[in-house]
């Protein structure tokens, strides 16, 4: 057999692969280049398949773990590849894609996988912030790997996959009976933030966030076409009685535009991307209870991640301060309330935060107020403004008119209509401005295009220590 057919003959068994197939589905049609395609591993084909291409038009760099040659395992050489992706997409701003069905290290590999997985594992770290990083999780992806694909700024799961610091089996031998690995437990847990029934479907949804997200920290993200909601002006009055957070994103976001993250983890707190007027934008939205710890996570990550690829913020403010009992106190809640603030405070993207409800205490501060460093800060007309929970201030206030007949609910009412309505934030310089929620699509649109050029200096230090 000549050279060229044996060489004809690898690439056919190389294309049929679900490595091969998953990274097609990726990329544009025939835009595929592939990288290091005949490194070789103990004289077999490497288990792992690294290139480039386009997405849309715009350069990526992807690798895919080929579970058919060897179970995929890492060593040496697969993160030898993995490490010039990584490499190159740094040179060049591109955004990479990890996919990710693997058994996990060579077993034989010895303290040479090991130095292998910490080369894998620094780089993505190095690089997080400076190019978008999104791990689909296709088959199984466990120990390290697992903590590499974890550190990607989204993380999509196929229905099949798997996902594990530790083997579910190893914790069954152990008594441990509780589920584990699955994508129902990582959606759960905020491991990871979108699902897919298949592996084909989870690639599509990384094709899909790619063509919203900045290549880099000094792109601007890609501009769409944009439709309003239809009956969104409408929509906004009937949510100011219902209040549902989801719905506010969805009514100010262009139509079919929404692509929410973590839904099933700390489900107080919504978290989403979505154009506004073609524009990227991404939507924090408070369900009208307190914040608790998971919510604090979820929402600073988020927001530090939008804040690395400069996409602005639209926070709906609708809380009743932070979680205020023994549990959350004992779990450290105040800890996490401070990583809220600190993920707003130190964040320099174009940020707005419209009170739509409740703005109590430590939430307006963390959330809306000076602290937060928001750009613009607007309230619909019957929001309450208050630095205790109304309720608490008319006892505190207002105990003597209780005891002379007046009821807590008439007062609680009268306080929150009076000393903690949205006019008279905005009479103190507290709110920027007050609207009736109808106009809250056009309000934003037009403020975000004041504020889309933001540039700010922050003060020379290496980074800050936000208590995680």
């Amino acid at each position: 057999m000549s050279l060229l057919n044996m060489l004809n003959e690898k690439n056919e068994s190389k294309a049929e692969s679900k490595a091969a197939k998953r990274l097609n589905a990726l990329f544009d049609e025939g835009s595929f280049n592939e990288i290091d395609a005949f490194a070789l591993s103990n004289g077999e084909q490497s288990s792992v398949i690294c290139g480039f291409g386009t997405v849309y038009g715009s350069p990526v760099y992807a690798f895919a773990q080929n579970i058919e040659v060897v179970d995929g395992a890492v060593d040496r050489v697969q993160a030898s590849k993995i490490k010039k992706v990584y490499e190159l997409a740094a040179k060049t701003g591109a955004p990479i894609v990890g996919i990710y069905d693997s058994f996990g290290a060579k077993i034989d590999g010895g303290i040479d996988t090991l130095a292998a997985l910490g080369e894998m594992l620094s780089w993505s770290n190095n690089i997080s912030g400076v190019v978008p990083q999104i791990s689909v999780v296709a088959g199984t992806c466990a120990g390290t790997t697992a903590m590499i694909a974890a550190a990607a700024d989204i993380v999509v799961m196929s229905e099949e996959a798997k996902l594990f610091m530790t083997a579910p089996s190893i914790l069954e031998a152990k008594g441990d009976k509780e589920e584990t690995a699955t994508v129902k437990a990582c959606l759960k847990s905020g491991v990871a933030q979108l699902s897919a029934k298949d592996d084909m479907e989870a690639v599509e949804q990384a094709r899909e966030l790619l063509a919203v997200l900045p290549a880099n920290n000094l792109s601007v993200a890609p501009a769409v076409d944009s439709v309003a909601v239809a009956g969104c002006e409408q929509a906004f009055r009937d949510l100011s009685v219902e209040k549902d957070a989801l719905k506010l994103i969805e009514n100010t976001a262009d139509e079919n535009s929404v692509t929410e993250l973590s839904a099933e983890f700390a489900t107080n707190a919504k978290t989403a991307l979505a154009s506004v007027d073609g524009n990227t934008t991404g939507f924090v939205a408070f369900e009208g209870v307190a914040i608790d710890i998971d919510a604090c996570s979820k929402v600073a990550r988020f927001v530090r991640f939008c804040d690395a690829f400069a996409i602005p913020v639209v926070t709906f403010v609708d809380a009743e301060g932070f979680e205020a009992n023994s549990k959350a106190e004992n779990s450290g809640v105040v800890r996490y309330a401070s990583m809220l603030s600190n993920a707003y405070a130190e964040a320099t993207c174009p940020k707005i935060s419209v009170i739509t409800g409740k703005a109590i205490g430590a939430a307006y501060i963390a959330l809306a107020g000076k602290g937060s460093n928001a750009d613009f800060v607007i309230a619909w007309a019957d929001a309450v403004i208050s630095a205790l929970e109304p309720i608490s201030a008319v006892s505190m206030l207002w105990n003597d008119r209780i005891s002379k007949g007046e009821t807590r609910e008439d007062l609680v009412e009268e306080y929150s209509t009076t000393l903690a309505n949205a006019f008279s934030a905005a009479a103190n310089g507290n709110v920027d401005d007050v609207i009736d929620p109808a106009l809250t699509r056009a309000k934003l649109i037009n403020t975000l295009n004041i504020i889309c050029g933001k540039r700010v200096s922050t003060l020379p230090k290496k980074h800050s220590n936000m208590p995680l």
